[in-house]
């Protein structure tokens, strides 16, 4: 690689980074004035609480990341189009053709790595840090362990390559996750025919919320966090939870601790194994362990 191709992909990934923060931080305030406005659920945990952890965890991360992967997805797929490598180069696509289709496979890629973390113990432990949060908003969808987003970026990047996926496929689908995860995490109160028409199109949040259920068999449906058809078209798909949203639990019958929500803690947490603790509305638990 000459110094100036050097140069000018390190001045696109800078671009890339500016582009991914403004949208992260425009839904982030954007969802969260809209929760203060529109609540779904009462909070049984204050934001005092929860916050600083769940913000901290995604600062942690992205410091991370860019310290040990720098070029990310969006180098890898800059790289693949140079040396001309993967699925869509041999087959000589269009672009448009190849940033759609791209966009289309890393979600499902997603959803079944998603599927994945939850069937695998040792990969459940690295994720459930993200369920046992106690109340589910706009932070608790940036909320992962370290090493959960290095495997993911790392799998992400592998099939980057494979497919030769197109940069701005890959900077359009790294926006739209992020976005639609705060978005579908939010404790937001949406029109219910609205949603019932919206959620054929994206994750909603009372779609994802049944997900965060402290009920096993709740926890293990709606995996989506972009589109939705993958539970539809998987049997993954799960409408409504069987308390309603208002009396469900949210969280695990573990980590019932307010306090489990620091951050030194929550780094902790694959490493632990807690009992069972009794939940608000159900004496025998049957949640994720």
């Amino acid at each position: 690689m000459t110094s100036a191709n050097a140069d000018l992909w390190e001045r696109l990934l800078a671009s890339e980074a500016l582009v991914r923060v403004g949208f992260f931080l425009g839904v982030l305030v954007l969802m969260m004035a809209l929760e203060a406005a529109f609540p779904r659920r009462v909070r049984t945990v204050s934001r005092g609480r929860r916050w600083p952890g769940n913000l901290g965890i995604v600062m942690l991360d992205s410091l991370i990341v860019r310290a040990l992967v720098p070029m990310a997805a969006v180098g890898v797929a800059m790289i693949a189009e140079a040396r001309g490598w993967g699925l869509f180069h041999a087959l000589g696509l269009p672009t448009a053709w190849t940033v759609l289709l791209s966009v289309l496979a890393l979600d499902l890629v997603i959803y079944l790595q998603h599927v994945v973390f939850h069937a695998v113990p040792a990969l459940w432990r690295l994720h459930r840090m993200h369920h046992a949060d106690l109340d589910i908003d706009v932070t608790t969808g940036a909320r992962f362990h370290p090493i959960e987003i290095l495997l993911s970026m790392g799998i992400k990047m592998a099939v980057v390559a494979a497919l030769g996926a197109p940069a701005v496929g890959v900077v359009i689908f790294e926006v739209l996750l992020n976005a639609t995860s705060m978005f579908n995490h939010a404790n937001l109160n949406l029109p219910r025919r609205f949603d019932r028409v919206l959620r054929w199109l994206v994750v909603t949040p009372d779609m994802h919320r049944v997900h965060h259920s402290a009920i096993r068999r709740e926890t293990d449906s709606n995996f989506g966090f972009n589109l939705p058809w993958w539970d539809r078209l998987l049997g993954t798909y799960r409408d409504q939870p069987e308390k309603g949203h208002d009396g469900m639990t949210i969280g695990l019958p573990i980590f019932r601790d307010p306090g489990a929500s620091r951050l030194d803690r929550l780094l902790i947490q694959p490493f632990l194994n807690p009992p069972r603790q009794p939940l608000p509305d159900d004496k025998r638990p049957d949640g994720a362990g």
